[in-house]
């Protein structure tokens, strides 16, 4: 035991110092005045209250629509990908899951970019439109351009969890659902839908709670003019040197981030209870 707690032991300070510490300091810029320096420091509510100005409140909201959108599409594009992957044999799933997860081993900037190359006024779609006889058109910094990137991103945090879900589900189930007289849409909203709605909540948590926090995907697609939680806690510490507002946005978000969490592991340990 005391082996293993000398073995630990470095790894403990090594997480104070790279997790605990800067937390504890952004809870305390959160509620304190006096700018990024900790002298003549004052404790007080009004970095929260300033929350609640309709600017800031704005980009709130803003960002909450974008996250459902986003949710919405991943979901319908997540789930069909992922009930498509179960109907092949375990090599293939595997093999598929892995190309579903290969993005993720890239850096988000650099997958931006890459939307960047491809939707840009001289980008690789424009120049297709045009050997087809068609007008070029405006992609980069709209709506769709925002959402196209959000939506690659996020797409293998909804596929995955999902894929995992109906891969537990026992074949039996939905054999003897078919032996009932029920049939295939009926047998997959009953059964299968049911059964891999855990995957579904732990899908739609995660790729909620990343939507709404991203500001790289918004500032590069979007052109800047997209101001969503991410970005505003981006300029606050960057941008306007205001790290009492930015602390107090951070600890917002991160205690949405850990609601999310709380309801995955919940989720979790219900489903575990059930096929146990």
């Amino acid at each position: 035991m005391k082996h293993f707690t000398r073995l630990v032991r470095p790894y403990i300070v090594w997480m104070v110092l790279i997790v605990v510490l800067p937390l504890l300091l952004i809870v305390l810029y959160s509620f304190t005045t006096g700018g990024n320096e900790l002298v003549n420091i004052r404790f007080t509510l009004d970095n929260f209250k300033k929350i609640g100005e309709p600017i800031y409140f704005d980009v709130f909201k803003k960002s909450m629509l974008l996250g459902i959108v986003s949710v919405l599409i991943c979901l319908v594009f997540g789930y069909t990908l992922a009930y498509m992957i179960t109907k092949y044999s375990e090599k293939a799933q595997n093999f598929l899951i892995l190309l579903v997860t290969i993005p993720m081993w890239i850096n988000t900037l650099l997958r931006t970019y890459a939307w960047i190359s491809i939707l840009s006024d001289n980008g690789l779609l424009n120049r297709l439109l045009v050997l087809l006889g068609l007008e070029p058109a405006t992609m980069m910094y709209t709506d769709a351009a925002v959402m196209l990137g959000l939506v690659s991103d996020m797409l293998p945090f909804m596929v995955i969890p999902i894929h995992t879900s109906i891969r537990k589900i026992d074949k039996s189930l939905i054999e003897a659902s078919h032996d009932l007289g029920a049939g295939n849409f009926q047998t997959f909203w009953q059964v299968i839908f049911k059964m891999s709605i855990p995957g579904v909540i732990n899908g739609v948590m995660m790729t909620f709670l990343l939507s709404i926090s991203t500001f790289v995907i918004p500032k590069l697609l979007g052109g800047g003019q997209y101001m969503l939680i991410g970005n505003l806690i981006e300029t606050q510490f960057i941008s306007v040197g205001n790290w009492n507002f930015g602390s107090a946005i951070s600890i917002l978000l991160t205690l949405l981030i850990v609601i999310g969490i709380s309801l995955m592991k919940k989720f979790d340990r219900e489903e575990k209870e059930e096929n146990g």
